[in-house]
């Protein structure tokens, strides 16, 4: 069994592996996350996955590299995290009351072959009318500071903004477990099958 490593600083990241029994280690990408406008932010979101997994593959020597990038996406406008509180606050802004996507792409890099898989999942999230002071009590909480979009679906105030979603609710959390565990597998018995036929 090769070894797994998350190329990501997320707590949420690492929390959801966890929760569906893998073991790995955690080493962060360097990478920048970088927008292509000539992208989708499906296409974007798994792109910087992929890279982000091929970074880190290039310092070992051995293993199946986990990468990952979430992207919130309203109006076609693409939400990043939040430079500061003001920043937090007039995306929040834009979010209350309307319905956004969210799109988390994940890149498989296994480290001695270079072979690589990728998938992205959509989520449609929608938010209530939030009012001023929520905005600010959250964002003074500091919780928004290193999230997408400026918030988590599974904070104590994240949780209860969230009127309604359509899709899977681990990729709004920032990994869509269904299709990433189906991915792991399938490419975990191709590249066992590669190695039976080598021997």
């Amino acid at each position: 069994m090769r070894p797994l490593i998350l190329a990501s600083r997320s707590p949420r990241r690492r929390i959801l592996l966890r929760q569906i029994g893998l073991k790995f280690r955690v080493i962060p990408s360097q990478t920048s996350e970088i927008l292509t406008s000539s992208q989708s932010p499906a296409e974007n979101a798994k792109r910087i996955a992929v890279d982000k997994a091929f970074d880190v593959a290039g310092r070992l020597r051995k293993g199946i590299v986990i990468g990952a990038d979430t992207l919130v996406v309203i109006d076609h406008h693409v939400l990043g995290k939040p430079v500061s509180k003001e920043d937090a606050k007039r995306m929040l802004k834009i979010l209350s009351g309307r319905e956004h996507s969210v799109f988390t792409g994940f890149g498989l890099v296994d480290v001695e072959t270079r072979r690589h898989v990728e998938g992205v999942e959509e989520t449609k999230v929608r938010f209530r009318k939030l009012d001023e002071s929520e905005i600010r009590s959250y964002v003074e909480s500091g919780s928004p500071m290193d999230k997408a979009g400026s918030y988590g679906i599974q904070d104590d105030y994240g949780a209860v903004f969230v009127e309604k979603i359509n899709g899977c609710f681990y990729n709004v959390v920032g990994f869509p477990l269904a299709r990433f565990y189906s991915a792991l597998q399938h490419f975990i018995a191709h590249l066992e099958s590669n190695d039976k036929h080598k021997k």
